[in-house]
């Protein structure tokens, strides 16, 4: 099916970066928020990236212009009505996402397909909270959106083919690279990521080596971009505690245990780079 209005839901970091991406390549795109204040929050995020790509010449004064057309935010659910497919990137929480979506069944077509950016719940059970389950799926973006080439597509058991070729075309249309990932926690990057960044944690409590040697460690000799203990303070130390317990859930092996250091981290608002102090001061 044809794609030309896209809807979605939240304004946050992932939200602002999703409608502009969408924005960007030619969509209509209205992003809803539960507040006015949130709202021009997030669009002044959008345009702050904007202005900035065009000062450092990434991005043309003519693309941004355009991109900026065709984006609208709003705090109602009504605005969203002609929507073709929506994507909900609201909090990770399933009560939250159920109740977006019972208001969002409300007003748009039957036609419309639904999208989760969740990053750990699972699609089948959010699926099956609508009364869409076939023109439901995931599609997991990375942060920063704008910049990050990677997209998870996720069916859930009941996604239909047609949906599942549409969103995967979708995510081509954005200038993404999507791959398809299994309807399980942490899909697949998640999956491999978490227990990496856990067991550097418990590799630190042991004595391996200081934060910033393990971390140079990995990035001048693994080639990674940058070490785990950095990639941690930048995801957000409550992110992946979170991630990791509902992994545990799932599989019960201790390798996606979290760490009593991490929890402790948490319980103590060192989150990371957010709150101004993970496991590096900012």
């Amino acid at each position: 099916m044809a794609i030309k209005t896209v809807g979605v839901l939240g304004c946050g970091l992932m939200g602002s970066g999703i409608a502009q991406v969408s924005a960007a390549a030619g969509y209509r795109t209205i992003v809803r928020e539960v507040s006015d204040t949130f709202l021009q929050k997030g669009l002044g995020r959008i345009s702050k990236f904007l202005d900035d790509g065009v000062a450092k010449g990434k991005v043309t004064a003519a693309d941004r212009d355009t991109t900026l057309a065709n984006l609208s935010g709003t705090t109602s659910f009504d605005a969203l009505a002609d929507c073709d497919l929506v994507i909900e990137a609201v909090v990770e929480n399933l009560a939250e996402k159920t109740a977006t979506y019972a208001s969002l069944e409300r007003v748009v077509k039957p036609h419309t397909i639904f999208l989760s950016n969740t990053s750990s719940l699972c699609i089948t059970e959010l699926a099956a909270a609508t009364k869409r389950p076939d023109r439901f799926g995931g599609l997991h973006f990375f942060n920063p959106v704008p910049i990050m080439k990677l997209v998870e597509v996720i069916r859930a058991l009941t996604t239909s083919d047609e949906t599942y070729q549409t969103v995967f075309q979708f995510a081509q249309s954005l200038g993404k690279e999507p791959i398809t990932a299994p309807d399980r926690p942490g899909f697949i990057v998640n999956r491999l990521l978490v227990p990496y960044l856990l067991d550097a944690i418990r590799a630190y409590e042991n004595g391996l080596g200081t934060l910033e040697d393990i971390d140079k460690g990995m990035k001048l000799g693994c080639g990674y971009p940058m070490g785990p203990f950095t990639l941690l303070d930048f995801v957000g130390l409550d992110t992946t505690y979170y991630i990791a317990n509902i992994m545990f859930e799932e599989f019960r092996e201790p390798a996606y245990a979290p760490p009593p250091l991490l929890k402790r981290m948490v319980l103590a608002g060192r989150l990371g780079r957010k709150s101004g102090q993970g496991f590096y001061k900012y």
